[in-house]
């Protein structure tokens, strides 16, 4: 199953809603990569809220996918990040320190706004 990306003005929204296996995620990952370069999107929001618990595969991707998104010149802003997440992603080394992260969608745009100073 394909996680959907909408476009919203120049950024790009995903909210995962669906347990991600090792495929869903290579999926996503090439997806949104397509979609950066298509659209020229310049912000990217990931809503994780619905999220409960990622595997060390699924945390790598997804550390995978912000250093990607900034390299091709998007900026990304997680948001709705779960306990259990932050608690996996930092037990594994991923630290996401330049990365803005916010509780929700709505939040989430105002700081990616924030960081593209727009």
């Amino acid at each position: 199953m394909r996680i959907p990306i909408l476009k919203l003005h120049n950024y790009l929204l995903v909210s995962i809603q669906i347990d991600l296996d090792d495929q869903t995620a290579i999926e996503f990952q090439e997806d949104l990569l397509s979609k950066i370069h298509k659209s020229g999107a310049t912000g990217v929001v990931i809503d994780l809220t619905s999220v409960d618990i990622i595997d060390s595969f699924i945390a790598k991707v997804l550390g995978d996918v912000v250093s990607m998104s900034d390299l091709m010149g998007a900026k990304v802003v997680l948001t709705g990040i779960q306990p259990a997440v932050a608690m996996t992603l930092i037990d594994l080394g991923i630290h996401m320190q330049n990365v803005p992260t916010a509780l929700d969608l709505e939040q989430g745009l105002i700081k990616l706004r924030q960081e593209l100073e727009e």
